[in-house]
């Protein structure tokens, strides 16, 4: 079942994201991984490793902020045509409770999309002993940019 209504512009959605997911070298130096992607909703998995945490031993919150980035990034991504590339203009995150957990689980949606701007969402949820918690949620505009060959990677 879809999580979203949303129609992609190019059929090859889901391989774009995960091709484009494969070259962030940031993700897999985290340990992130790529969860459900659909036309305007991706998820991020991200396992928790000390090397992630703060001072306090959650989730960093920079951490926090590059896995809801790149998810609803990724999730406007997928609604774009197949010579789009996707830069963020800017994010606004609110951490509602701390980073605790064995993982982060987030959940990028699509709000808006557009020719040029499209608006996104991101829900990040920690997950410890099997039960999940809001930690932040974060407002994103992206800037779509197309027939550039640097984004077409």
């Amino acid at each position: 079942m879809s999580k979203t209504d949303f129609q992609p512009a190019d059929d090859q959605f889901a391989s774009r994201v995960q091709g484009s997911f494969a070259r962030q070298g940031v993700m897999s130096f985290m340990g992130a991984k790529l969860g459900v992607i659909e036309p305007g909703y991706c998820e991020i998995h991200l396992p928790f490793k000390p090397e992630l945490s703060q001072q306090h031993g959650f989730f960093h919150g920079g951490v926090i902020g590059m896995i809801a980035d790149s998810a609803a990034g990724y999730a406007g991504y997928s609604l774009m045509a197949s010579d789009a590339g996707v830069l963020t203009i800017e994010y606004k995150m609110n951490i509602v409770a701390p980073g605790d957990g064995e993982l982060l689980i987030t959940e990028g949606t699509v709000i808006k999309p557009g020719r040029t701007i499209t608006v996104t969402r991101a829900d990040v949820f920690a997950i410890k002993q099997g039960k999940r918690k809001l930690c932040a949620t974060m407002l994103q505009t992206l800037a779509v940019r197309t027939g550039i060959p640097e984004f077409l990677g």
